[in-house]
């Protein structure tokens, strides 16, 4: 819940005129709902897709203060974020709720960004595999292989969201392994590595390196310093470890 019409118009076009020649990889922003439409018309046309942060699974109706996959889908949104631990946690959103609004996503022809992770209660107990499991397979639920290769996921340890702690490298190339392993097992090792899981927690300039090198990790869902020039930063360092 950052950044006014304004601020986030601004932003934008800073983005896109310092970013314009990424192609290698793909730049997705995700504004407040009420940026959405006017962010989009600056990205038009452009190599930085439109995201948003939520939605909910109906088209239309007596849903009051809820957006639908329909009106995202009216203004160029391509990407939508589902299950963001903040939605899990503060709103209580569950794992049913998370797979309906998958669907409905899908059903529209975007792309649902799953997000997963346990909180650090759960880590210290030793139950990290067994939250993560229950929350892939859940969010997945009903979802043929086709579908399930154009869902992105996104572990995040709750713990390492805007705590300043990170997982360190290891840590979170073994629950993106365990993520692929479990993909492979629910549909094929095609689908497994056709789905992109992203890492979120803490991503700065001086720890995304040591993330974005591993192998089970195919990008990053940026918090805090996506609010910032840091975010440019982070598209550079991409950038140089895939060319």
């Amino acid at each position: 819940m950052h950044k006014t019409i304004a601020e986030a118009k601004k932003f934008v076009s800073l983005l896109v005129n310092e970013l314009h020649d990424v192609r290698e990889f793909e730049i997705v922003v995700c504004p407040p709902f009420t940026a959405l439409s006017e962010v989009g018309e600056i990205l038009s046309g452009r190599n930085i897709k439109l995201g948003a942060q939520n939605v909910f699974y109906e088209d239309q109706g007596a849903f009051t203060g809820e957006i639908s996959p329909l009106m995202l889908k009216e203004i160029g949104v391509e990407y939508v974020i589902i299950g963001h631990s903040e939605r899990r946690h503060i709103f209580k959103e569950d794992d049913e709720l998370i797979n309906r609004k998958v669907k409905a996503v899908l059903e529209k022809g975007m792309t649902p960004i799953l997000c997963v992770g346990e909180t650090l209660e759960e880590r210290e107990k030793g139950l990290t595999f067994c939250v993560v499991e229950k929350q892939v397979r859940e969010g997945f639920y009903g979802l043929s292989k086709e579908e399930a290769r154009k869902v992105v996921i996104a572990y995040e340890p709750v713990w390492a969201i805007g705590t300043g702690r990170v997982a360190t490298p290891q840590q979170a190339q073994e629950a993106h392994a365990f993520i692929r392993k479990l993909l492979s097992e629910m549909y094929d090792e095609e689908t497994a590595e056709a789905v992109r899981i992203l890492y979120g927690g803490s991503i700065k300039p001086d720890n995304f390196l040591g993330l974005i090198v591993q192998k089970d990790i195919d990008g990053g869902l940026v918090g805090g310093a996506s609010l910032k020039e840091s975010f440019i930063e982070l598209a550079r360092i991409m950038r140089g470890v895939i060319s």
